[in-house]
């Protein structure tokens, strides 16, 4: 379990910690905008588009293997990237480091199935969701000290060069501790089955048309690329019609049925709307900081630690009790971050200036809090009755639909935030408080879902 974290964590941290660190990127590789957007955005892309796949392939070859393969390949491309001497040498480690990401983190919650019962499962899943809270609120904290203490020129390398002796020690003790798969499955089993290429493809395909236009939001001028979100659309539908058609023959890729169980598919639609809110918190905030009020990268990240702290606490409460208040305690979470980023609005508008960071320490606890006490109780509740052989890809098209929930919400509110920065003739601080009003409306569709899992849990329980 320790080492299953750890790797989670290093992949997930590298989502938020590059955030930072971009002024120093280009100054030093000469990036333009469009390669920092990649830089940023790649990531996200590859990391999302391996998800499925790997989670498929784990469940039906043994997720050992798959764990230790693809933290192998995410160490080396750490490496890569921080000896990166040009826009593309980087901008390519960036992209193998995604897809190695996606490979390890299907992984980590197919383990967690494996290797607890279900009534056990609250607690590794409470774990688990303080390690995705911590990785992306501390990413900023965690990259600014690296630049503070190694100077700005070559700091950001070592952003990266912190994964090498992280993964490795992961990959030595992932040998020795975790099980490994029967040597001699049983011919039904799921590695005697067929890995479902075609639909492998479709889904990739999907997933690149769907996310493309989303991370180039603001590279690409013009409405044509929204065009790709409908070809997307139609490739997924192709996909959804050959899991349907496959599954009379063999395991299909994802298990749609899986969407007719209730707290799987209203789970899963709070994880895409929570996300698509949750992560673009601290994309904004960290522009709001560094280029609106002239915060040092460490100061930018000290200003959002406070949501960590609360992030990691709720989420080691709420793996403990899950099992014991189920949805509601979403539901409390949800309201929870809604009334900390509404007093985060409050605070900066009766605070604009450069005590910004103070203004929205306490406000942003308490949006931290409920952030808790919502990832790690919606895992655990969502994947609750799935059962164990599916446990890799059922997790990872749960992470896929937070991918694109991240995706989403970024292009969304960043489309906000700059377009009302260029209203407000480039008031920093109105600009952030408007995309923030965005932010909350994620989280109220996030809490709409949770709400009508528990209404409807409530009606069949007074029905039986």
């Amino acid at each position: 379990m320790s080492v299953v974290l750890v790797a989670g964590f290093m992949t997930l941290l590298d989502v938020s910690i590059v955030n930072v660190a971009l002024p120093s990127i280009k100054q030093s590789l000469a990036l333009s905008a469009g390669g920092l957007q990649w830089v940023l955005s790649g990531y996200a892309l590859t990391f999302g588009l391996l998800l499925v796949p790997a989670g498929r392939f784990g469940d039906a070859r043994g997720r050992r293997n798959v764990f230790i393969a693809g933290l192998a390949a995410f160490t080396l491309a750490s490496a890569a990237a921080g000896l990166a001497t040009g826009a593309l040498f980087l901008i390519v480690a960036r992209l193998v480091q995604g897809a190695a990401a996606g490979v390890v983190n299907p992984q980590v919650s197919g383990l967690i199935q494996q290797l607890f019962a279900p009534a056990e499962r609250g607690r590794p899943f409470g774990l688990l969701g303080a390690t995705i809270g911590v990785s992306t609120a501390v990413g900023p904290l965690l990259g600014g000290l690296l630049i503070q203490f190694f100077g700005a020129a070559e700091g950001w390398r070592w952003i990266f060069y912190i994964n090498l002796p992280i993964g490795i020690i992961a990959i030595v003790l992932a040998a020795r501790w975790i099980p490994a798969r029967p040597a001699s499955p049983a011919p039904s089993s799921p590695a005697r089955e067929p890995l479902d290429p075609v639909g492998v493809l479709l889904l990739g395909a999907g997933v690149v048309l769907l996310l493309l236009p989303l991370v180039e939001e603001r590279e690409w001028a013009g409405s044509a690329k929204w065009l790709l979100v409908v070809a997307a659309l139609g490739v997924l539908a192709g996909f959804v019609a050959w899991e349907y058609r496959f599954a009379r023959r063999g395991t299909a890729l994802v298990d749609l049925s899986l969407f007719r169980v209730r707290s799987y598919g209203l789970g899963a639609l709070v994880g895409l709307f929570y996300f698509g809110g949750f992560t673009s918190i601290f994309f904004t905030y960290t522009l709001l900081l560094q280029s609106g009020l002239h915060y040092s990268a460490l100061e930018a990240g000290l200003a959002i630690t406070p949501f960590a702290l609360g992030s990691a606490i709720a989420a080691a409460v709420g793996g403990r009790t899950v099992n014991r208040l189920g949805r509601p305690l979403v539901v409390a979470g949800l309201v929870l971050v809604g009334a900390g980023l509404g007093a985060t609005v409050l605070a900066l508008h009766l605070v604009p200036g450069h005590g910004a960071g103070f203004a929205t320490a306490l406000p942003l606890l308490v949006a931290g809090i409920g952030s808790g006490f919502v990832i790690s109780p919606n895992q655990t509740l969502t994947l609750a009755e799935v059962p164990v052989e599916r446990a890799g890809s059922a997790a990872a098209v749960l992470q896929t639909g937070q991918r694109i929930g991240t995706a989403i919400g970024i292009a969304a509110v960043g489309a906000v935030f700059f377009n009302r920065l260029a209203h407000h003739g480039g008031n920093w601080n109105l600009a952030f408080q408007a995309s923030l009003l965005v932010t909350i409306g994620f989280v109220a569709v996030a809490l709409a879902a949770a709400t009508t899992d528990v209404l409807a849990a409530r009606r069949k329980s007074a029905s039986s």
